[in-house]
């Protein structure tokens, strides 16, 4: 048996191989056949005693009933170790109950997550009251590292205006807008969301002179465009001279890329925690570091794609 191996889910594919490539290792395919009744058969490839599976859990429903059965597979095959590779983490955003009854989605799939895995490790993860992901995962290990390093590494790459302004679209979006606008070496702000729907939300900018000045836009997650779309009528009506947009995870349809172009975003770019249209920068050199300690020595440590 294979001391290490790194297994994906279908939708995973390119990014798992990059990172399988970055590794030295092989990325194998978890099969998955749907029945017409909905049920799913999965089959995991040949077990290791560390197993990792790369699964970006977007559209997550099926995804989550996949990974319990390839686990369930793994462990009796021989697997001691399971890593969860998850660059998008879903319910996260339901980390309290603002009306009677709901459910706390983000404790019932961190303890899900938490009986079937011993590390998990996501990118980015859409935390609000909660801040550490070890109060989620309190009996594995468990790590959100950030997506900063490897956009600054891109962007690093254009031809960035020095005059740009880094846009940050709600207080929470502070210390991540600051974090890339000072490896960047730009000015930032942040503007104040007032949400009032799932896709309706107002902005409010700050008190300062944005007119002639270029914007780089920066958010964590984008699921249906209406805030980025709102951030860019506010910073045009303010006179801001071209606006373009980052995101670490691009979930909304790729129909809407139109939408933001008459909002005036003259491009947006994402990574491939999601597989998307947009993605142009890759985390497998992020998610390879945090991975060195499952393979001792044997792993260099890479730059940033």
């Amino acid at each position: 048996m294979d001391r290490v191996c790194l297994q994906y889910i279908e939708s995973s594919a390119g990014p798992a191989t990059r990172l399988a490539l970055r590794l030295g290792l092989v990325a194998r395919p978890i099969d998955i056949h749907r029945f017409p009744d909905g049920e799913l058969r999965v089959t995991a490839a040949a077990a290791a005693e560390t197993t990792i599976i790369h699964a970006s859990l977007d559209q997550p429903n099926e995804k989550l009933i996949s990974l319990l059965l390839a686990a369930e597979a793994l462990h009796r095959n021989g697997t001691t170790r399971l890593v969860l590779i998850a660059p998008y983490l879903c319910y996260m955003r339901q980390d309290a109950a603002f009306h009677r009854n709901e459910a706390l989605s983000q404790k019932v799939v961190g303890e899900l997550l938490s009986g079937t895995f011993d590390r998990v490790i996501t990118i980015d993860a859409h935390l609000h009251r909660i801040k550490d992901i070890r109060s989620i995962f309190k009996s594995i290990e468990a790590e959100n590292l950030s997506a900063a390093p490897a956009i600054a590494s891109y962007l690093q790459g254009l031809p960035l205006d020095p005059a740009t302004v880094v846009f940050g679209p709600d207080e929470e979006s502070r210390n991540w807008v600051r974090n890339l606008a000072g490896r960047l070496g730009l000015d930032f702000a942040v503007a104040e969301k007032t949400r009032d729907g799932d896709q309706s939300v107002r902005i409010t900018l700050p008190d300062r002179e944005f007119r002639g000045r270029p914007a780089l836009l920066v958010d964590d997650i984008v699921s249906s465009g209406g805030t980025l779309m709102a951030c860019s009528r506010a910073l045009r009506s303010a006179g801001v001279e071209a606006i373009d947009a980052v995101v670490t995870h691009a979930l909304f349809p790729a129909s809407r890329i139109g939408e933001f172009v008459q909002a005036g975003i003259r491009s947006i770019r994402s990574t491939d925690s999601v597989q998307h249209p947009t993605n142009v920068v890759f985390l497998d050199s992020t998610l390879a570091d945090a991975l060195r300690n499952e393979f001792g020595e044997g792993v260099e440590k890479g730059s940033s794609s």
